[in-house]
């Protein structure tokens, strides 16, 4: 394992987890419902603190730690179930109009990695950057609840559901 990918118990992280091409997988409620149901369960389950997180359309930002247990192993984890949760929806939902595309797309970026067999969803880095202040911290914060703003998706942060910033986003209701 590569020291950028490294992380350390009870550090606080800035994860960046990322589709392959940045396919904007998640412009559907459905592919952002299954990441936040992963997400509750990782809290409820597996020692995951989420201090600040937003899904946009092809990628999700988090300020967490994981205590005693290691993040990446938790993450690769959460990466590979989500994964075949997505592909499941795929090629399930009748309303999936975008079925066909996106796997010639998951299937052309398995072909670059020998690691996956016929499809890769998230690229491979989960690119930590430990937050060791708290000038870094609430930069990261702040940069997290600004992404839907800067996108163009809402014109406050607090008006964006996928995201900590508002007061009753889905992980709120289950009690993050």
């Amino acid at each position: 394992m590569s020291e950028f990918r490294k992380t350390t118990c009870d550090d606080l992280y800035f994860i960046t987890l990322t589709i392959v091409d940045w396919i904007n997988l998640f412009d559907k409620l459905e592919y952002k419902d299954i990441i936040v149901r992963n997400l509750a369960y990782c809290i409820k389950n597996e020692h995951l603190k989420i201090y600040a997180y937003v899904i946009m359309s092809n990628h999700l930002h988090m300020i967490c730690s994981r205590g005693e247990k290691d993040l990446n192993e938790l993450l690769g984890r959460f990466k590979s179930y989500t994964s075949k949760a997505f592909l499941k929806e795929i090629n399930e939902n009748p309303k999936e109009s975008r079925r066909d595309w996106l796997l010639i797309l998951f299937r052309r970026a398995s072909r670059k990695n020998n690691q996956y067999s016929k499809h890769h969803l998230w690229q491979y880095t989960n690119h930590p950057v430990l937050l060791d202040s708290h000038f870094i911290i609430q930069q990261k914060v702040d940069y997290i609840h600004v992404n839907p703003v800067r996108a163009g998706i809402v014109s406050e942060a607090h008006c964006y559901k996928y995201s900590s910033a508002c007061l009753d986003g889905p992980l709120k209701m289950m009690g993050m």
